[in-house]
Formats: structure tokens, sequence, C-alpha cells
């Protein structure tokens, strides 16, 4: 079966191509066709190992470019699209929301509409897949004491990012029920491993940690998250890819929840043991409690059971370990996050030019 992932580039979508095609074996003829816009988050460096494999076809493209879809849609004989595209960052929705607007809702309906006409136009309708990857944050916040949400749980996003997936989550749905499009949908809790942006929590406070820096907590710190390793999530997508029901949803999630203090505080320890300061000082010590995101959301939760239970799917990272590993990576790849933050620095590109015409 030959794969359109979109945003391979980026940091989740690296991950599952790379175990994709390490588990398909070097002599497999399937193919990964791997189209993203290379924004400030998207980085071939992601992808070196892979540079020279024929198995992966780099195409540097939008996925509001329904042309340009519906062209690798044929030209590959695409049996399955796995939707990574997004931006994802919540801070930078609140500043501009218009840019999670145009890719995770727009782009979203474009690409739903070219794999609607490619399933038409060969007939394989019944074998395709269309995986979408969205979010825990479009369950919105749950007060302490409730359960986890569920594949069923009412949608209450509360953010402009959330907002942008619980929409495009729903337009998958439609095309689902009003095309006949098999549709597959995965939720997914906070990730954390090798080639994170360093913009996101964990990445963020190791390089302020390291630099002698103040790391940030917002407000009181006590948001509660649950953590995943990416690794383990890229392996339930692929889970859901081969074996997930049309039309339904799976929830992904380690259960490790902690506070953002509490997370920040066990890397802090962590780092003391390998890294440590002189004079004997903590790297909790540069822990700095600053103004709070609006709208901060306290809680978010998912409860895993359906994906174990019907898919046999179960986390093989504990979430010590996990960040120890985390750790390890950018202490030995001190080039890569270099490289990541001048990039980002660069490109003032956040998806805000015009979408492709139709």
């Amino acid at each position: 079966m030959n794969l359109l992932v979109t945003g391979g580039c980026g940091f989740i979508g690296s991950h599952f191509i790379e175990r994709w095609l390490r588990r398909q074996g070097a002599d497999a003829r399937d193919r990964v066709v791997n189209l993203d816009l290379l924004t400030y988050a998207g980085h071939r460096a992601n992808l070196t190992s892979f540079a020279d494999d024929p198995r992966h076809v780099f195409v540097q493209g939008d996925i509001g470019d329904e042309t340009l879809v519906g062209e690798l849609l044929a030209q590959h004989e695409i049996g399955a699209i796995v939707n990574f595209a997004a931006e994802s960052h919540v801070d930078r929705s609140i500043d501009s929301p218009a840019p999670f607007i145009r890719t995770n809702i727009v782009g979203t309906e474009r690409l739903l509409s070219a794999a609607q006409r490619h399933c038409a136009a060969t007939g394989r309708a019944s074998s395709f897949r269309f995986l979408h990857v969205s979010t825990d944050e479009v369950f919105g916040d749950l007060p302490a004491g409730v359960p986890p949400a569920t594949e069923t749980s009412p949608y209450a996003p509360r953010s402009p990012y959330a907002a942008s997936k619980a929409a495009a989550d729903h337009l998958v749905r439609a095309y689902g029920h009003t095309y006949g499009l098999p549709v597959l949908i995965t939720y997914c809790c906070n990730n954390y491993g090798p080639r994170q942006l360093p913009e996101k929590l964990i990445p963020l406070a190791l390089h302020r940690a390291i630099e002698g820096k103040d790391i940030p907590v917002y407000g009181d710190g006590l948001q509660i998250r649950e953590w995943l390793h990416v690794a383990d999530h890229a392996d339930a997508v692929i889970r859901v890819l081969e074996s997930g029901r049309p039309g339904e949803s799976y929830a992904i999630s380690s259960g490790d929840a902690l506070t953002n203090l509490e997370l920040l505080r066990l890397l802090c320890e962590l780092l003391d043991h390998k890294r440590p300061l002189d004079g004997g000082r903590r790297y909790a010590s540069q822990l700095v409690h600053v103004a709070d995101r609006p709208g901060h959301d306290r809680r978010y939760a998912l409860d895993p059971t359906k994906i174990s239970s019907e898919l046999g799917w179960r986390t093989s990272h504990t979430l010590r370990a996990g960040l120890d590993a985390t750790i390890d990576w950018y202490l030995s790849h001190p080039e890569w996050t270099s490289a990541v933050m001048a990039a980002r620095h660069a490109s003032q590109r956040l998806g805000t030019g015009q979408l492709p015409p139709r």
C-alpha cells in the first residue's frame, strides 16, 4: 500500500514515516509520498536517513493545493492518506488564528475533496483509508474528578487551535458519512521525544536550562497533561491504519499524567544527574513563573481503552525512561537544535499566504 503522508517532515510525521519504512523492510516496494510545505515546523533533516531511499518520495507542497494532491494520488496509486499536516502551537493560534483556519480547516477539506475524487475515479473506495490525526484538546478542559474523554465525548474546544482541529474532525466525519470515504480519526495526548520543535514545553525547557536561562512556567504550573512518547504514538497510528474500522475514532494516551510543574521538576532532576551545574546548583532554580496563557485549560485526559481492547495497542515507553532517553538525544544533538532554531527565526511563514486555487 502506497501512502501519502502530509506533514511528514514535522515532529510526529517524521517519526511515523521512519517507523513505517523500517517496519516494512528495505526490500518492500511500497512507497511513502511525503507532502510537506516546509514551514518553520518541517525540516527535511528529520528524515536524513531516508534521503536516498527510493521508498521515500519527498514533495514540497501545500495540502490546500487540490490539483497537486490529486496528481500525487493518481501518479503514485495511493491507497491511504495519513494527515499530520497542521498548525499546532496554541500560543501561535492565540496570536494569529487565521493560519490555523487556512491549514487545519480549509486545507483538510481540500485534502478530503481530492481523496474523494480519487476514490470515485479509481473505484477503490472500499480499500482506501483517510486517517486524520487530531488532538485531545478538542474535548476541552476536564475538571478534576471527571473521567478521561472517550471517542464519544462531546467536543468543547477552547482555543483557536483546538477549534480548528475540531472543525477539521467534523469535516472528516462528514466526508465519511456523505460520500462514503473510509475515514479514521485518532486523538492523542501531548507527545515528547527526539526532534520536537523547541517551542514545545519539553525541548524549550531543556534548551533554556542548558543555556542557563530562566525556564518559564505558565501561571501556577498546575495544568495537568498526559505525556506519550512519539514512537508509541507513531506505532498506534500504524495500528489504526492497518486494523482500524472505517468510520471509527481512537483515543491514544499513555495515562502518564503530570502537572506542568511536576514535569519540569522531573526534567531538571534528570538534568542534574546528566549535566551537573557548578557549585551544587540545581536546574530547578531556573524555574520562573510567568503570566499564564489566555484561556489556559487546566486538564486534558484521554481513555485509551478502545484502541487497547480492539487493536491490542500498548505503550512501550515509561515516562521516566522515555524522558531520560529524550534528554540524552538533545544533549548529543546540539547541532539539530541550533539549525532548527536558526530556521525558525529566519522563517516568518506561518501559513499566512493565500491557499492555492482549487
